[in-house]
């Protein structure tokens, strides 16, 4: 399969290492500039992985009218400014696979919808979800992830052609609430990183059960099966996000409580904003995703959110 990648960060440089890995003809973009990919172009290296010289780099765009299928790992903000970039190629019969985790600003929209909102119908749209760190997969610890699409044939055929040794994909049964939960993981994974700071982290196991529980139901509400939040996209992909020490969004928590700065993308940080709206949207009630939104924007007080939580109305652990 011909494919080509957009977007030479850590995640998107790992895919295109992958994809290569398991045999097929896989190109990377990266913008003239970016110092992730000034720095393929001069030694193929980045401070994770070497991308091998079967692996072709280009800072032209056009590179994705040759390829059958686009890979795209870019920040989740940013996904319908590459949409507008890519509208002038007239891009057709092309397999769109998203690998970012996030919900759009302003307007809630998934990422499968932003694409879909931006791309001719002949083109398809699938979505690369679940856990792992760059770090692991590179030294060869497997991992399960998750393809989940509108389009039955789009996602066996995907399935089909990126399983391996190293990773076993499953397929995806609901594509809304597959983006949901996983974009609200890297939410909870900043909470994760408050208690840490916190030295709470006893309360993960807490932490864990309500914050699937709560992001269930927003799924629920919205029209997808509430037992996705369970799956790979968002419980199965904790532990890479509550606890280990690669995580972004969990050093995110962490650093903002020490008051120390942290420099790194955390997803986390932007996708609360849109889960809050949604929640609005839906009427649901958001606790964790509200308290972490106060702390990171309106400077909150984390004793007096984390008492404010506690001090909730008490009620059944699977009620409404």
């Amino acid at each position: 399969m011909r494919i080509c990648v957009i977007g030479c960060g850590r995640w998107g440089s790992l895919i295109t290492w992958y994809l290569d890995r398991i045999g097929h003809q896989v190109t990377l973009y990266g913008r003239k500039g970016s110092r992730h990919m000034e720095a393929f172009m001069a030694t193929r290296e980045n401070d994770l992985l070497r991308l091998p010289e079967s692996i072709q780099l280009t800072y032209d765009i056009h590179a994705a009218q040759e390829a059958e299928t686009i890979v795209i790992s870019v920040n989740s903000q940013g996904l319908q400014a590459l949409m507008d970039q890519l509208k002038p190629l007239e891009l057709k019969n092309k397999t769109f696979v998203l690998c970012m985790k996030g919900l759009e600003i302003g307007t809630g929209r998934r990422l499968s919808q932003i694409a879909g909102d931006n791309l001719d119908s002949s083109n398809k749209v699938a979505v690369w979800l679940g856990p792992g760190h760059v770090q692991e997969f590179y030294r060869g610890i497997p991992n399960c992830m998750v393809i989940d699409s509108a389009d039955e044939e789009t996602k066996r055929r995907l399935v089909e052609s990126f399983s391996s040794d190293l990773i076993r994909f499953y397929y995806g049964t609901d594509l809304l609430g597959n983006e949901v939960g996983a974009a609200a993981k890297n939410v909870v994974g900043i909470a994760a990183g408050f208690l840490d700071g916190l030295h709470l982290s006893t309360l993960k196991g807490a932490l864990m059960s309500r914050g699937t529980r709560e992001v269930g139901r927003l799924i629920r509400a919205m029209g997808g099966n509430e037992l996705t939040a369970y799956g790979l996209c968002h419980l199965g992909d904790y532990e890479a996000t509550v606890f280990s020490k690669y995580s972004h969004n969990r050093q995110f928590g962490e650093s903002f409580i020490k008051g120390e700065s942290y420099d790194k993308l955390a997803e986390g940080y932007y996708t609360v904003r849109a889960m809050l709206q949604l929640g609005e949207q839906y009427h649901v009630e958001l606790p964790i995703c509200h308290a972490v939104y106060v702390t990171l924007y309106e400077n909150a007080k984390p004793d007096d959110v984390l008492k404010a939580l506690f001090d909730r109305s008490l009620k059944g652990e699977f009620d409404f």
